[in-house]
Formats: C-alpha cells, structure tokens, sequence
C-alpha cells in the first residue's frame, strides 16, 4: 500500500528500458512537488492483480501503460472518451478522486506535438508498421486530415484494416515495398531500436523537403534518421513524442503541467 507519498509508475514487459522515471522524477524535482514516478514489470498474468492493487491505493494516482497492456488494459479501467473506439490503444490509467479508475490515450497528442504547427491537410503521407502506436498515429493523421496515406507492415492486410477503421484513404504494402513519395515518414514499429533488426529504406523517393519522424528513442539516432540526415531531410526523434505524452499524462497524475523551458535540459538528461 502508499508510503503516504502520491506516485505513479510506468508499467510493461519488458520495462528496464523506460525513459518515463526520469523525465516524470525531473518535472517533479523542478517543480518541487512532493511525489514519484517508478517502473514496474507487470506480466500480461498480472495485469488485473496490479490494476486492482493498485486501484485500492489512495497514494497511486495511475500508470503509463506499455508494450504489451495497451489492448488489454482497455477491459480493466472505464473509458469515457470512448479510447476504444477512437484510437483502440490506452497509455495511461488515472485514478480519480473516488478510487474508480478511468483510461485515456496522451500518444496521439504526443505524437502531434512536433507537428502542429505544419499543415499536412491533403499531404501524402508513409506510416511503417501496424500496431498499437501506430493506431495512435494514424488517430492523429486523420485528425489532420491527411491525404493518400501508405502503410508499410509485415501484413498487409492488418493494415488495411487500420486506415479503414480511421477512415483514411490509401493503401497497405509489404514492408520491402519500394517507398512512395511522401511529405511524412513516421516509423512506428520496433524495426532500428536497439536489439531489433534495422529498418531498411531506401529514401530516394522522398521530395527535398519531406520530413522523416522515428518513433523509437533507443537509440535515438537511428539508421532511419541518420539516412534522413545524409539527405538533408527535417527529422524528428522518438524523444519528442515520449516527452510531449509524458507531459499530459504527468498534469492528469499530480495536478500541475510540467515546468517550462527546461526541455534542453531534460533531453540532456536523458540522452547522457
């Protein structure tokens, strides 16, 4: 049960790689609240023992949710602004005030962060993979109302699924399909994070001025963007987007938005 201390924690499995206790434990430690952020390994066995554990508690205050509870967290907590059937992935579980317990997605907005102030309405676009970031993704490209958008995955067919269910228009291909011309490329799978096999692209079909986002921050300079980077496309990390998600879900957990103007700072620390 709570030390008296409100907390949060980030939960998954595997879960030593999470970035989340550092950037949470920084805001808290500049805003001088009184509060943390921990990991915890949480098997796909364990998922309901830990959300009513945890719901019990009125020190927790929620948890970040990752790979592989995104789904299955969506059966355990209410979810009043219908996440399943919008993005069909929840990041963060909040415990309200009466000890009920409520889901929410913070990737989509995350992930927009970057981008907003461009206008992709009518852009092509390239998204590889088809899993729960990816749905978040594609939530926010509709939302942005996107033109002709290509998902490259292993299955095809799982991706048309995917634009079908945010309405979007355009198609699926295999993961080796040459690359169309896009104004966006975002990976969303695993492909280049370390540990994973590399994403091999060629990014000769993209104009001068597309813009090439990489979902994974370990490394944070992946083969993608350092390709990205040869060509002098505009690139953007997979720290922007664990950042901009964290910030949301930090203001539901203990009440206050992150401080300002410390994000070189932050992004020093978590890339030291």
């Amino acid at each position: 049960m709570s030390s008296g201390t409100p907390y949060a924690e980030v939960i998954g499995d595997p879960i030593a790689q999470s970035k989340s206790p550092l950037i949470h434990n920084f805001w808290l430690d500049a805003l001088g609240l009184a509060g943390d952020y921990r990991r915890r390994h949480v098997t796909a066995e364990g998922l309901a023992a830990y959300i009513a554990e945890r719901g019990a508690d009125p020190g927790w205050r929620g948890c970040n949710v990752t790979m592989p509870h995104k789904a299955a967290v969506m059966d355990l907590v209410a979810d009043p602004g219908d996440v399943r059937g919008t993005i069909g992935a929840m990041n963060t579980v909040v415990r309200q005030r009466d000890g009920s317990l409520i889901g929410t997605n913070t990737d989509a907005a995350g992930f927009y962060a970057p981008l907003a102030e461009l206008d992709l309405e009518g852009a092509p676009v390239v998204v590889v993979g088809a899993g729960g970031a990816a749905r978040a993704v594609l939530f926010a490209l509709a939302r942005a109302k996107v033109g002709h958008v290509t998902i490259l995955n292993r299955s095809p067919l799982k991706a048309m699924g995917l634009l079908a269910t945010f309405g979007l228009k355009g198609e699926a291909l295999a993961l080796d399909a040459p690359l169309p011309p896009a104004a966006l490329l975002v990976n969303s799978s695993s492909l280049g994070m370390a540990g994973q096999p590399p994403l091999d692209i060629d990014l000769a079909p993209l104009p001068d001025d597309a813009i090439v986002y990489d979902l994974v921050y370990s490394p944070l300079r992946t083969g993608l963007l350092a390709a990205a980077e040869a060509r002098g496309l505009d690139t953007v990390d997979g720290l922007d987007m664990l950042i901009g998600q964290a910030a949301l879900a930090f203001e539901l957990f203990f009440g206050a938005p992150p401080p300002e103007g410390r994000d070189e700072e932050l992004r020093a620390l978590l890339t030291a």
